[in-house]
């Protein structure tokens, strides 16, 4: 069986309520023998922990996410910090800019942004960034931050390959999701294309953004598998060995021994 490794989802979301164990279920027997669950606010947290403490394969990311970063508070950071210490919390994300949505203005997700990658360098945790519409301002605050010490993950890359490079020298690898299976997604397949082979990792972002044949509808965890055999055929690797690649790069970007 193709092993894979999903390395960004929310199977805490609501909208696993009804059949979240059959959901885990489906992913375990697609091949997906790792996964990173998100938590990114103060009602994802305590969900995301409780998956991560009952599942032995399913891994913590926590922080702040930008959209909700006029509600952080600093006991929330000291909050995030704590939890670096728990055994299966391997990053500090999602946490970056979102320009898109305008829940929270630009100067205080600067702010919060600036926080958490000087608290994953105290703690010596990798970053998953979420980045939309600010590709600008994501690379010049990493550069300015020194977050090439600490590296980490580029989720759902979506960037140019100008944008790639300038985080690949900054120590982190580029994730790709759903949209790279879609048949006008150009530029995040031609960026997956000339990326270093130890610099890829796949994910789902469940229940968000499923690939084809599922666009539109909801995302599992057992999906990852069409975003590998989009890589697969872009590379001219096997399923396999693109689960294998990926899940090598994984387990070093997150230190999962």
């Amino acid at each position: 069986m193709t092993l894979l490794f999903d390395t960004h989802t929310h199977l805490d979301s609501p909208k696993f309520e009804e059949d979240r164990e059959g959901v885990i279920a489906r992913a375990r027997e697609a091949g997906v023998h790792m996964l990173v669950n998100i938590g990114f606010n103060r009602e994802t947290i305590p969900t995301t922990m409780a998956l991560a403490e009952q599942y032995d394969f399913i891994y913590a990311a926590v922080g702040w996410h930008p959209v909700d970063s006029i509600d952080m508070t600093p006991e929330d950071l000291d909050w995030i910090e704590h939890l670096c210490n728990h055994r299966k919390v391997v990053a500090i994300g999602e946490i970056g800019l979102d320009y898109h949505w305008d829940t929270s203005p630009k100067e205080v997700q600067h702010r919060v942004f600036r926080e958490q990658i000087r608290l994953a360098r105290k703690v010596g945790k990798p970053i998953v960034i979420h980045n939309r519409d600010a590709h600008e301002d994501i690379v010049r605050i990493l550069q300015e931050e020194n977050a090439s010490e600490i590296g980490g993950v580029m989720h759902c890359f979506s960037g140019s390959w100008e944008t790639a490079k300038q985080c690949l020298d900054m120590n982190f690898y580029l994730s790709f999701g759903g949209p790279v299976t879609f048949q006008n997604a150009r530029v995040p397949k031609e960026v997956l294309k000339r990326a270093p082979l130890d610099r890829i990792l796949i994910e789902t972002d469940a229940p968000y953004l499923a690939p084809h044949p599922f666009r539109g509808k909801r995302n599992e965890s057992a999906y990852v598998v069409k975003v590998a055999e989009t890589a697969a055929e872009l590379l001219g690797k096997t399923v396999e060995e693109i689960g294998a690649i990926t899940t090598e790069n994984g387990r070093k970007c997150f230190g999962i021994i």
